[in-house]
C-alpha cells in the first residue's frame, strides 16, 4: 500500500492535556481548572495542573517527534495562557512559549498545525456568560488575532475549533465535561450557534491578518455510520444515518457541518428542535459559511447500519457478543476510517484531514524496561489500511494525525486512559517510546508502504 506524495503523517495533542504549568508565568485559570476542583468530577480527583509538564519539556518532546519522523504536529494553544482574562491584556510569557515551540518544530522539519481552541476556555469569560454571551464570537476572533499576528509568519495550517459537539454536548448539556453545565436545550443550541459564529469570525481573521498564505479548517468529531454490508441499500442507509438529525442533542453531524458548508441548518434538525433552534439571521449564516481549505475529522469508532423498510429507513445493529473493544470500552471498527472520510468528502467536497484516530490501551513498563503495545499496532494497521482504501477509491484524504503523541490527561477520565505512542511515567515525567512508536516510524518512513 502506498499513499500520495506529500501525505502528512502526524500526531496530535491538546494544550490542557499535556502542558501543565497551570498556575505559572501568568496563565489564567480555565473552565477545566474549575471542574477539576469539583468533587467527583474527574476520576480519582486528577487534574491538569502538571499533566506531562510539556511546558517545560517541549524540547525533549519535539526531539521525540523528530525521532519518530513526523511530517506534521497538531497542537492547540491554551487561550488563558495567552490571554489570562480571555480578552485584553496579552501574557507575553505565554505567547513566548508557543513562539519557541513553533521554532523548535520548524528546526526539526516538522510542520506546525495549530488548533486555536481545544476546550480550555478562560474561566474569566465563563463568568461573563461564556458561549451564551453574544459577544463570545468576537472574543474568540480577538484571541485568534493575537495568535495570527504573532505566529502566522511561520504557521500556515490553522484549525479554528476542536470537537464542538463534545465541549457543547458533554460540557453544556450533559455536564460531564467542563464547564459542567446542564443547560436547557434552547441555551445549548444558542451556545452552539455562537461557536459556529466564532469559527466564521476566526476564519475571516486568519485570512485577513496572516503574513503567509494560510490554510484554514475546523476539526469536529464525526458520528461514524458504517454500512452493515456492501449492498447499495445498506450503503445508502448508512449515508442517510450519517446525515440525519436523529435526537435532540448536539451529537449530530449535519447540525454542525451543513452551516459551515451550505450556510444553513438542516431542515430535519430545525423541525426536531422547533422553538429551541437558534434564531439565526442571514448575516449570521453568511459569517459561519466561510471557505475552508480542509475538513478535519476525528474518528474513533462507528455504528453498523442496515437498511430497513420501516421508517426512517435504517436500523442500528448491536455489536456481537465479544466484539473487540479498547481500554476505553470503545468498539473497534476499522471500517470507520473508510466510510466516514468517503461520506463526508462526497457530501461536502472538501479535502479531508483525519485529525485524530487512536486508542486507549492497557500499557505499562515491562520487566525489560520497555512498553509493549501490540494491540495498538494491530488497531492502527487495520484502521490505516481502511484509510488507504478510501484514498484508492477516490476520497481526498491529505493527512493523518495519530492521537496521541503522549499519554496525557484524558479529561473526565484523568490519567486512567493511555492513548500515547510515548509512555509517560507521571511519577517523574520519564518518556518511554512504545513499540507502536517505532512501528509508526516505519509507516511514516515508507509513506504507508509497510501497511
Amino acid at each position: 500500500m502506498s499513499f500520495p506524495p506529500g501525505f502528512v503523517w502526524g500526531a496530535a495533542t491538546a494544550s490542557y492535556q499535556i502542558e501543565g504549568a497551570a498556575a505559572i508565568d501568568g496563565r489564567g485559570p480555565s473552565v477545566w481548572d474549575m471542574l477539576a476542583r469539583k468533587p467527583g468530577a474527574i476520576w480519582q480527583g486528577h487534574d491538569g495542573s502538571v499533566a506531562d509538564d510539556h511546558y517545560h519539556r517541549f524540547k525533549e518532546d519535539v526531539g521525540l517527534m523528530r525521532e519518530l519522523g513526523l511530517k506534521g504536529y497538531r497542537f492547540s494553544v491554551a487561550w488563558p495562557r495567552v490571554l489570562p482574562e480571555g480578552v485584553g491584556r496579552v501574557n507575553e510569557k505565554g505567547l513566548e512559549f508557543y513562539d519557541q515551540l513553533v521554532d523548535e518544530l520548524l528546526a526539526a522539519n516538522i510542520e506546525p498545525w495549530l488548533t486555536v481552541f481545544h476546550w480550555d476556555y478562560p474561566l474569566a469569560l465563563y463568568h461573563r456568560g461564556g458561549w451564551l454571551n453574544p459577544d463570545s464570537p468576537k472574543w474568540f476572533a480577538d484571541y485568534t488575532a493575537v495568535l495570527v499576528d504573532r505566529l502566522s509568519d511561520r504557521v500556515t495550517n490553522w484549525f479554528t475549533i476542536n470537537e464542538p459537539q463534545v465541549f457543547i454536548g458533554a460540557g453544556h448539556q450533559d455536564g460531564r465535561h467542563a464547564p459542567g453545565d446542564k443547560l436547557a436545550f434552547g441555551e445549548v443550541t444558542l451556545a452552539a450557534h455562537h461557536v459556529l459564529l466564532a469559527h466564521g469570525l476566526a476564519a475571516q481573521t486568519i485570512r485577513a491578518r496572516a503574513k503567509k498564505a494560510p490554510k484554514v479548517g475546523i476539526a469536529p468529531v464525526a458520528g461514524n455510520s458504517i454500512p452493515a454490508s456492501n449492498s447499495p441499500q445498506d450503503i445508502e442507509a448508512a449515508r442517510k444515518h450519517a446525515f440525519s438529525v436523529k435526537t435532540r442533542d448536539m451529537w449530530q453531524n449535519t447540525w454542525w457541518w451543513d452551516p459551515l458548508f451550505f450556510g444553513k441548518y438542516p431542515e430535519d434538525g430545525l423541525e426536531l428542535f422547533g422553538a429551541d433552534a437558534p434564531k439565526a439571521s442571514d448575516a449570521d449564516m453568511k459569517t459561519i459559511c466561510q471557505p475552508m481549505d480542509f475538513l478535519g475529522v476525528n474518528i474513533y469508532y462507528g455504528s453498523s447500519i442496515q437498511a430497513s423498510e420501516d421508517a426512517p429507513g435504517w436500523k442500528v445493529l448491536p455489536f456481537e457478543v465479544g466484539h473487540p473493544q479498547t481500554a476505553f470500552r470503545w468498539f473497534v471498527t476499522p471500517e470507520a476510517l473508510y466510510w466516514t472520510p468517503r461520506f463526508f468528502f462526497e457530501r461536502y467536497h472538501s479535502p479531508i484531514i483525519v485529525t485524530e484516530n487512536g486508542l486507549s490501551n492497557q500499557d505499562w513498563i515491562a520487566l525489560d524496561g520497555k512498553v509493549h503495545d501490540p494491540q495498538r499496532i494491530d488497531f492502527l494497521q487495520r484502521y490505516l489500511r481502511e484509510m488507504g482504501r478510501a484514498i484508492d477509491d477516490g476520497t481526498d484524504v491529505q493527512g493523518y494525525f495519530q492521537w496521541s503523541l503522549l499519554d496525557n490527561f484524558e479529561w473526565a477520565e484523568g490519567y486512567k486512559e493511555r492513548f500515547g505512542l510515548v509512555y509517560v511515567d507521571y511519577r517523574d515525567q520519564t518518556r518511554i517510546p512504545k513499540d507502536s512508536f517505532y512501528w509508526y516510524k516505519q509507516v511514516i518512513a515508507s509513506n504507508g508502504g509497510i501497511l
